[in-house]
């Protein structure tokens, strides 16, 4: 592992204290020659946030992909991100998934389209690192984040999370299901959808490892989940229309396996309509994960996918997602350092116990199990 990126260690801290009062107040000091944007580990390497800052508006671009709106507070982060620094955030394929978004760094590198910034489930950040695809960036609260929740060499590094969940529309679902095990039930036909295929999409691979921890699986073990929704798809529950707020809204997909943060989400979305939206957490699968963020290696505008980060993992973009009922990596930091939004932070969901998370190497099976067994045992 690379050692080099302890530049500044002292002003890195001093600008930790500074993070309550937004990014701009950070200006660490950088190092005697600043290197150019493409090659910097840290703010500090290009000369401070004020450098960093300066040359990401000459930039003036940032090219983002996967990132839909109403996703864990995007909308209001492009928008804040936007008029704090002047800089357009243009986004491609916005309903895309994780795997697409490795795809388009391949498809255009060296290209001025190509994205400068991911985010992606866990499994797909790994991936892409042992890909040689992400560029080192040590954000400034990089020490903050949990060990689990981040590559040691700063390739990638979770910015938020939440739970599996179940969304109901209690409005056409006589009773709303809070297990797996319900879902599985005749009144459940043709009712039960989830966001996006688990063989590309970081949602629907969770639904499936919560399915397996909920039917004697393990971390070690995601069969469980792939033969469950196996069963879910013979017996007629199984809809593969994507639980869209539209489609919820029309009653083509009353019941959905989603993240916590997006089901709770649609209670807004939905608002005004006939459905009554119910969300709980399968308390026989209960099942987390975060979102990593990462930079191209090739990015085309460097300096501003290095302040895009710092921005998100700035206490104004981490509170963002609360906005939107997503769990913020530095909430327990936030908390102990006095800039957690408190009034936010109490709306989400609670959850027993502390959760657990697959290392890299059961990531790793798992992704291989679902992407070889689940095409033959549900299909597309």
């Amino acid at each position: 592992m690379a050692t080099h990126h302890r530049v500044r260690a002292g002003a890195a801290l001093c600008c930790l204290g500074l993070t309550a009062l937004g990014l701009g107040a950070c200006q660490e000091e950088g190092p005697s020659r600043p290197v150019a944007p493409s090659r910097a580990e840290s703010a500090a390497e290009v000369g401070g946030t004020a450098a960093l800052i300066k040359a990401a508006k000459r930039e003036g671009r940032l090219n983002a992909i996967a990132l839909p709106r109403r996703w864990a507070g995007y909308g209001a982060l492009i928008d804040g991100f936007e008029k704090k620094y002047g800089i357009k955030v243009v986004i491609d394929n916005p309903s895309g998934h994780s795997q697409q978004e490795i795809e388009a760094i391949k498809r255009y590198r060296g290209q001025k389209r190509a994205p400068d910034v991911l985010d992606l489930g866990d499994s797909f950040a790994q991936s892409s690192a042992r890909q040689n695809l992400l560029a080192p960036y040590r954000v400034v609260p990089f020490d903050q984040i949990p060990p689990e929740q981040k590559d040691a060499n700063a390739r990638w590094y979770n910015n938020y999370g939440g739970y599996v969940s179940i969304g109901c529309d209690a409005s056409r679902v006589k009773t709303c299901p809070n297990s797996f095990a319900n879902l599985l039930q005749p009144e459940c036909k043709g009712l039960v959808a989830m966001y996006g295929d688990p063989t590309v999409a970081g949602s629907a691979f969770a639904a499936v490892y919560a399915a397996a921890l909920a039917n004697g699986g393990s971390f070690d073990n995601i069969q469980p989940g792939i033969d469950f929704f196996a069963r879910l798809d013979k017996v007629g529950n199984y809809n593969r229309a994507e639980p869209t707020p539209a489609a919820i809204a029309k009653g083509r997909t009353p019941i959905s396996i989603e993240w916590d943060y997006l089901n709770l989400e649609h209670l807004n979305q939905l608002r005004g309509t006939k459905v009554n939206w119910k969300v709980s957490i399968p308390f026989d699968g209960s099942f987390s994960q975060y979102y990593a963020q990462a930079i191209n290696k090739d990015a085309p505008h460097p300096a501003a996918a290095r302040l895009w980060e710092e921005y998100l993992f700035s206490p104004q973009g981490q509170n963002l997602r609360l906005v939107d009922y997503a769990r913020p990596v530095l909430m327990a930091a936030m908390a102990k350092n006095g800039t957690l939004d408190k009034a936010l932070a109490a709306r989400l969901p609670t959850v027993e116990g502390t959760p657990q998370f697959p290392t890299e190497a059961q990531l790793n099976k798992a992704v291989r199990t679902v992407r070889k067994n689940w095409p033959k045992a549900v299909g597309d």
